[in-house]
């Protein structure tokens, strides 16, 4: 993420006034007609722009993150994790009942394992396309077939993309919740524990074999 601070050389707790007169300072040095780059100067402006709107500017102090400088798969990531509050929201369970941390990461890591899984068979797909498309020998002027095959690698190729934007956005949010925790009640634990010993106990110990929030490798889903 672009700091705007970092961009215009201000406090975090800077003053309009302070912001306007650093932007003339910065949009001076940074301005093309002056030598600068172009886009060091488009930086340069949309620090200022963010830091004058208030709304804009608390958002990005309390999170860190603004939707005209952020980096798009922290965009995305952002939006994974907006998925997993809508849901924690409608989760009637008291709170400290449970901890809704492993659940999220629990929800990132399965969501992770299906994208890499679908990517290798888009893959799959597209190699044994690829190859009928090479023993195609005697073909007619009009090569319909041919046309057929190398749009649908193409959308394949698409659909393989968009699933490897899907699997980095489920990574940043899973950075971007790392240093979290939560605090359970440590009671209500016990007594699940206890409830989940008598009725299921070998689906605890097969849970307990791996952290919520570890991500399989590719060998292990496979």
């Amino acid at each position: 993420m672009t700091n705007p601070y970092e961009i215009l050389g201000v406090r975090r707790d800077a003053t309009d006034e302070q912001v306007k007169a650093a932007y003339r300072r910065r949009a001076k040095a940074t301005h093309p007609d002056s030598g600068g780059e172009p886009d060091a100067f488009g930086r340069v402006q949309k620090a200022y722009e963010l830091l004058l709107d208030p709304v804009r500017r608390k958002v990005f102090d309390d999170t860190g993150y603004d939707v005209e400088l952020a980096d798009p798969v922290d965009l995305q990531a952002l939006m994974v994790i907006e998925k997993l509050v809508n849901q924690l929201t409608l989760d009637e369970r008291e709170p400290g009942t449970f901890d809704p941390l492993a659940r999220m990461r629990s929800d990132l890591s399965e969501e992770m394992r299906k994208a890499r899984f679908s990517k290798r068979e888009l893959e799959r797909h597209a190699s044994r396309i690829e190859h009928h498309l090479e023993r195609l020998e005697k073909r007619p002027a009009t090569d319909i077939l041919g046309s057929m095959l190398r749009a649908r690698i193409k959308a394949i190729a698409t659909a393989i993309s968009e699933t490897d934007a899907k699997i980095k956005a489920s990574e940043r949010a899973c950075e971007m919740l790392y240093d979290y925790s939560y605090e359970v009640d440590v009671q209500e634990i016990e007594e699940g524990l206890a409830v989940e010993d008598q009725s299921a106990p070998t689906l605890r110990s097969k849970r307990e074999e791996r952290p919520l929030w570890v991500v399989p490798t590719a060998a292990q889903e496979g």
